[in-house]
């Protein structure tokens, strides 16, 4: 073989192995998609939120309740993120059966589904056994079943809908539309962050607004025994008329925050209100082009040791007469092996942080986490992938009253730092400053 015919060889393989790299990279693709359901009962179940009402059964909606989904592509990776009108995200066994089928259908692997805790959903803790919901709550299981159907639907249809997507986001700090409602000490700690994530197409039409805040839908009097997405349903149909695309809401850290209805008649004016300000801000915004997209998600679930003695006869009887007795039993289920929170962390694009955990989460938590972590933005979602009551900081335990008291959170003292000290080290190590 003489040189030349030696040179272009070599050549010729190095031309060759480029071109199978470059075949084998991911390519750079950011897409998103909408999509949503009714996911309204359509026969009378118990109702989630006030223990007062015990086992009363639904007479009807307010308005309806929707699944509402945006489903984000960064390169090879999927992400759901699912805004749910209902108290709490599904129980264990629906999260898992939706991810299992979305993961199967569409290839989705990562996803968050919250609640926005209105007060006026279904029960979703019952289950399909004597003395826990079967016989005398078959409503309530068939409803899971088409609450699971629903929510998946709604994901399945983002995906099919997915389209090269534009990206902004943002953050302003509203006044007087959230107050701290458990301590009595000053100053009182409120988080005023309103949180938006925008995502045009292409061409630059709105195609979903993501929006972040924190305030307990509890405006409707507990008293209505009807359906209702509270406050949220107004601010989503406001920014879907008033802007444009799929409103998707997305509940903070409110255990200690409620709404607060300031020179607003009721729920609708207060929501549509809140929904202004997010047109306001998602107008505001400039979505440019994704040029080096990516995600990267960690979940886990923790174990913590419970304050409430749940094997204890004495107290499933008081939580049976303030509640209903079908509904205690479940509970002790979940925390038979302790109290398992589960936290859910995407880092997306390499600067926008999302964190949800699976519970009433006090202000405070998100509002150091956001200060600490050094990310261009952090929404945290509370009532996420799961539920586990109340999570107060230590402070607010010391201090006492609802929502830091163990009736309502068992959770052992300390259990919301830990989490947030958790979601705060795996940011960092997403980003690669901590290994």
């Amino acid at each position: 073989m003489n040189t030349r015919t030696f040179c272009a060889l070599v050549a010729s393989l190095i031309i060759t192995s480029c071109l199978s790299v470059h075949a084998q990279t991911p390519a750079v693709v950011f897409k998103a998609g909408a999509g949503k359901r009714d996911v309204t009962p359509k026969e009378p179940v118990p109702m989630w939120g006030y223990g007062a009402r015990h086992a009363a059964l639904s007479t009807g909606a307010l308005d309806p309740l929707y699944a509402s989904a945006v489903v984000i592509q960064a390169g090879d990776k999927k992400l759901a993120i699912v805004g749910l009108d209902l108290g709490r995200s599904p129980a264990e066994k629906t999260i898992q059966n939706i991810r299992t089928r979305i993961k199967e259908k569409a290839g989705i692997e990562y996803s968050f589904i919250a609640g926005s805790h209105t007060h006026h959903g279904p029960v979703l803790e019952l289950t399909d056994e004597d003395g826990k919901g079967k016989g005398k709550f078959d409503a309530a299981l068939r409803y899971y079943k088409e609450l699971e159907d629903g929510i998946v639907a709604a994901i399945l249809e983002a995906d099919s809908k997915l389209v090269s997507a534009k990206l902004a986001t943002g953050v302003v700090k509203l006044k007087g539309f959230n107050r701290n409602r458990h301590t009595k000490l000053e100053p009182k700690p409120v988080d005023p962050d309103l949180g938006v994530i925008r995502l045009d197409t292409m061409d630059g039409k709105p195609l979903a607004v993501i929006v972040n805040f924190t305030a307990h839908p509890t405006m409707v009097a507990g008293e209505v025994l009807k359906f209702s997405a509270d406050y949220v349903g107004a601010l989503k149909q406001t920014v879907e008329k008033e802007f444009g695309g799929q409103a998707v809401f997305m509940q903070g850290a409110a255990g200690d925050m409620s709404a607060n209805k300031g020179e607003n008649k009721d729920y609708p004016e207060f929501g549509q209100a809140l929904g202004r300000e997010v047109v306001k801000l998602a107008t505001s915004l400039k979505p440019e082009e994704v040029t080096k997209p990516s995600l990267v998600v960690k979940e886990d679930r923790s174990k913590f040791s419970s304050r409430t003695d749940w094997s204890n006869p004495a107290i499933k009887a008081a939580f049976s007469m303030a509640f209903f007795p079908e509904l205690i039993p479940n509970y002790t289920d979940e925390y038979s092996d302790g109290i398992r929170p589960r936290l859910t962390v995407a880092l997306l694009n390499g600067e926008i942080a999302l964190v949800g955990a699976s519970g009433e989460f006090f202000c405070n938590h998100a509002i150091r986490l956001k200060e600490r972590a050094r990310v261009k933005q952090l929404y945290f979602f509370g009532y996420c992938n799961g539920y586990h009551q109340y999570f107060p900081t230590i402070e607010a335990v010391a201090e006492g009253g609802y929502g830091a008291d163990a009736t309502v959170s068992p959770v052992e003292v300390g259990a919301g730092e830990k989490l947030m000290n958790t979601a705060l080290t795996w940011i960092y190590q997403m980003q690669g400053k901590i290994k």
